[in-house]
């Protein structure tokens, strides 16, 4: 019983994107693992961007020092 847990940044994902995750993930899971849609759990966790954090910064913060860079090229 195969249980994949999807975290998104709360971003506006609407319920036909997330409806293709799940699809997609257990169509993977299928083909990978010869696993059962039946038996197949996906979970999708939105998370607030104030509560996600890379390189040890606030998603926000690390996207605008991501486009500063890019610009500067």
């Amino acid at each position: 019983m195969p249980y994949v847990n999807i975290r998104i940044t709360r971003e506006g994902a609407t319920p036909a994107q997330k409806a293709d995750l799940i699809r997609g993930t257990t169509e993977l899971l299928v083909r990978v693992l010869g696993r059962s849609p039946a038996t197949t759990h996906v979970v999708i966790d939105e998370v607030a961007l104030e509560d996600w954090g890379v390189g040890g910064l606030p998603v926000t913060e690390f996207r605008a020092l991501a486009r500063q860079k890019d610009e500067a090229r």
